[in-house]
């Protein structure tokens, strides 16, 4: 099922794996008899990790000699690069973060581009959570988040991309709830920002991000998975807040998958409900 590659503007609305985007919704079957998640391990990469461990230590050891030899002639401040990183690190920018929440999401960003940064992070959060799913809440999350004209230009078009079709197909009913014994996982979390545009009353951020959906549940056919993706968003400044214009994904970029082996559903069930959220600012 696709819906489109913009979050409601140029195209129609998507709903992206949940993350309020569109996007193909696929129904996962266990690859074996028990428990979906399954404890599947990728094996046979002991050896080259070990051959990169002695790597690693041989060039250490012939950094830390060749270090030793300098001597304290003062040539550590020559050797400085003269290319420093071009990118900023996401850290604190030292004002104070925000401490109010309006419907729930942190609200009162700074108006400056850590303020802008901080607000992207926190709407996609937002979007990408359950409340998504549930009409109420999604209508109450758009007029929140989205200038009132983009707000107005959603509404439709979202209530016909989480259509009861949709639902019934991440395992959801007609409300957006999930089935007695089962726990439905939409979390969107950030793991960095980047200002791509800037003045006084506009800031196009990007949020590049790792994202959780699925159904946590022993006969779950669609267990929970994780997704790299980058949301970014036209922001305006307006009514003393950072709102959305609008808003586009792209997959990506994703890391090489690890050797961590896979919870049981009741695991992903007992950490969705006991682990919380943050809110996120510069």
């Amino acid at each position: 099922m696709s819906l489109g590659d913009e979050h409601g503007f140029g195209d129609s609305a998507r709903a992206d794996d949940g993350y309020g985007g569109s996007g193909q919704t696929r129904t996962r079957l266990p690859e074996r008899a028990g428990d979906p998640y399954g404890g599947a391990r990728r094996g046979g990469r002991s050896s080259s990790r070990s051959l990169v461990t002695v790597v690693g230590v041989v060039v250490l050891l012939i950094a830390a000699i060749a270090f030793a030899n300098r001597g304290g002639d003062g040539s550590a401040a020559r050797d400085t690069p003269r290319d420093q990183p071009s990118t900023a690190p996401t850290a604190a920018s030292g004002e104070r973060p925000v401490r109010t929440r309006t419907g729930g999401v942190p609200s009162g960003f700074a108006h400056d581009g850590g303020g802008a940064q901080s607000a992207a992070a926190n709407y996609a959060v937002a979007l990408g959570s359950t409340d998504m799913f549930k009409k109420d809440t999604r209508h109450a999350l758009l007029d929140l988040l989205y200038t009132p004209q983009a707000a107005a230009r959603l509404q439709e078009p979202m209530d016909q991309a989480y259509s009861t079709d949709f639902l019934n197909k991440m395992g959801l009913n007609a409300n957006g709830e999930a089935p007695a014994g089962n726990t439905f996982v939409s979390r969107v979390v950030p793991v960095g920002t980047t200002v791509q545009q800037y003045d006084a009353g506009n800031a196009k951020v990007a949020v590049w991000y790792t994202g959780l959906i699925g159904m946590a549940g022993e006969r779950s056919t669609d267990p929970v998975t994780a997704t790299w993706k980058t949301w970014t968003f036209d922001l305006q400044w307006s009514g003393g807040d950072w709102k959305i214009v609008s808003d586009a994904q792209k997959d990506g970029p994703a890391p090489v998958p690890g050797d961590d082996k896979a919870a049981t559903s009741d695991e992903i069930r007992k950490a969705t409900e006991e682990y919380g959220g943050f809110t996120y600012a510069r």
